[in-house]
This record gives C-alpha cells, sequence and structure tokens, in this order.
C-alpha cells in the first residue's frame, strides 16, 4: 500500500505563514502531485499541483502569490509554501499524487489523483 504522509499543519494567525510537507514512496516520483483542501462545509478543491514536465505549478486563483509549490525528488517530498494566510484558507489540506502527464493546469483535478494521504488541518485564526 502506498502511502502519502503530510506534515506541517497547525494554528497560525491571519497574515501568518505556515509550511506543508509530504513525503511519498519513490515509485511515485514521476507522477503529477497536489494539494487540495475541504473547508468545514464545504467540497474538495484544488489548491496547487505540480507534473512532472510543468514544474511551474498551477494555482487555485484565491491562492495566487501566496502559495507556493515545490518538490525536492532527492528527499521524494512535496511541499506547499503559505504565506499571507488568510481565514478563508482554514481547511484539512491533503496531498495526492496521481498517473497523469502533462501541463499541472490540465490535470489539477481530483479524480486524476491515485493516492491520498490522510490530510492535516490547518487553521487561520486569531
Amino acid at each position: 500500500q502506498l502511502q502519502l504522509v503530510e506534515s506541517g499543519g497547525g494554528l497560525v494567525q491571519p497574515g501568518g505563514s505556515l509550511s506543508l510537507s509530504c513525503v511519498y514512496p519513490p515509485s511515485l516520483e514521476y507522477f503529477a502531485k497536489g494539494w487540495f483542501r475541504q473547508a468545514p462545509g464545504k467540497q474538495r478543491e484544488e489548491v496547487s499541483c505540480i507534473s512532472s514536465s510543468d514544474t511551474s505549478g498551477y494555482y487555485l486563483d484565491s491562492v495566487k502569490g501566496r502559495f507556493t509549490i515545490s518538490r525536492d525528488n532527492a528527499k521524494n517530498t512535496l511541499y506547499l509554501q503559505m504565506d499571507n494566510l488568510k481565514p478563508e484558507d482554514t481547511a484539512v489540506y491533503y496531498c495526492a499524487a496521481g498517473s497523469v502527464y502533462g501541463a499541472a493546469r490540465d490535470l489539477c483535478f481530483d479524480y486524476n489523483m491515485d493516492y491520498w494521504g490522510k490530510g492535516l488541518l490547518v487553521n487561520v485564526s486569531s
């Protein structure tokens, strides 16, 4: 069973920063990867994705300029740097990987992802 393991969530004040990490198995190195989130009472949405051929990434409009996705294949780790956090960013964040290839903006959908982490809570509150 392939597992993705997230870390780095927690409570942060508005305007603050958090960095999420997701360790993935080496066999998923060339899979597309992304971060998704689900706020209370809302549907899960894509936050940001990256593919093997598109490392610039795709971002949800509401997080552009504030969040940065990156990966370190040597460490088998996916990151999401979140700056200038807002209360509306409060959600459970999930790391995911899928065997899809191409531009990140074209593949960043939860139905394209084959493997998921358990999720971690990011709570932006004063």
